[in-house]
């Protein structure tokens, strides 16, 4: 049998009106597809991509001995806006180009990738929309927005909005990549790569749990101190851009299901709205997305079920492929919630 391959496409958009009024221009979608649509269009998966992460991250979830098989199913990754990949600072001319890119929500995100499956693979019923982190609040996004449309939805290390204490961490993060004098307010000339190692040591504190480096789990990543994984911390980041870091930052900061015209911040309106099955999976040490605030969460969806991941691995353990015990339990339930579709 032909080992199927991923394509990667971009979706032309045109000029996008966004949420906030403003209006991105010559919007892009980039993403990845591997499988085919069927002829009842019923088998269509969607991964969309976390905070920091390429297409590329969601790949490890997808495969012949995994539940999102590409024989049965036609698997979609559409990336965020402003992460680099899709239209993003780095990568728009003009005056929208680095600082001057629009404020862009998750509303925003979810509707772009509305027009892709409506457009592009006509109007396909949706199996599953699954995601980790700012994936998960996308997955969230659709279910709510479209429930007529989406069949099921697993949704890992998230919650439906950001609460509080992860805004509170999220600015901690932006004041070291900002505090760089090279940074100039976004017009920066050179990479600030100060900010930029600053922001990443910041980050894998928060990243994993304390019980990860208490119990020294970063050896099994390879690293033989944990001065190591933050050098490793501080190089991933230096390969990104920092308007970019920003523009999804804040997405996510702004993030909330019911922050949109359908809702009208009505938030307890937004979750009862999330009636098909659904999957919370929050990590029991997740410092930011915390399970206290996904079980809250969930508890308001007719349609969720709540099922903790029980690792030391923090927010870490929701990603696809990164942590082994934690990995077969979310495919599990993504098993679980597919079972009764016929490709």
């Amino acid at each position: 049998m032909t080992v199927k391959q991923w394509l990667t496409e971009d979706f032309e958009a045109g000029d996008l009106p966004l949420y906030c009024g403003e209006t991105l221009r010559s919007a892009r979608l980039h993403y990845h597809q591997i499988g085919e649509l069927n002829a009842p269009k019923d088998n269509l998966i969607l991964l969309p991509t976390y905070y920091g992460g390429a297409a590329t991250g969601n790949h490890p979830w997808v495969g012949r001995n995994s539940p999102l098989d590409p024989d049965e199913y036609c698997i979609v990754i559409p990336s965020l806006l402003g992460a680099g990949e899709s239209s993003s600072p780095s990568n728009t001319p003009g005056e929208q180009a680095g600082p001057g890119f629009p404020t862009v929500s998750l509303y925003d995100n979810v509707m772009l990738q509305k027009r892709l499956v409506d457009e592009v693979f006509g109007g396909a019923s949706i199996a599953l929309v699954m995601g980790w982190s700012m994936g998960g609040m996308q997955a969230l996004q659709w279910g709510c927005l479209f429930p007529q449309q989406v069949r099921s939805v697993l949704a890992t290390c998230c919650t439906a909005r950001c609460y509080p204490h992860n805004q509170v961490f999220l600015e901690g993060v932006k004041a070291a990549l900002t505090c760089d004098q090279n940074f100039q307010g976004g017009h920066y000339q050179n990479p600030p790569e100060h900010g930029l190692k600053a922001f990443g040591r910041v980050y894998a504190g928060w990243a994993y749990s304390q019980a990860f480096f208490r119990h020294e789990l970063w050896r099994s990543l390879g690293f033989n101190s944990i001065e190591a994984l933050l050098q490793f911390w501080e190089q991933d980041h230096l390969t990104q851009d920092a308007n970019n870091l920003l523009t999804v930052l804040d997405t996510w900061q702004r993030g909330n299901i019911s922050d949109n015209p359908v809702f009208k911040g009505n938030y307890n309106s937004a979750l009862n709205a999330i009636t098909m099955p659904t999957r919370v999976m929050p990590s029991t040490t997740d410092l930011y997305f915390t399970a206290e605030d996904a079980r809250q969460d969930a508890h308001q969806m007719p349609g969720a079920a709540f099922d903790a991941l029980t690792s030391d691995w923090g927010h870490i353990a929701g990603g696809a492929g990164r942590e082994p015990q934690s990995h077969q339990k979310i495919l599990a339930a993504a098993q679980s919630l597919l079972p009764e579709i016929e490709p």
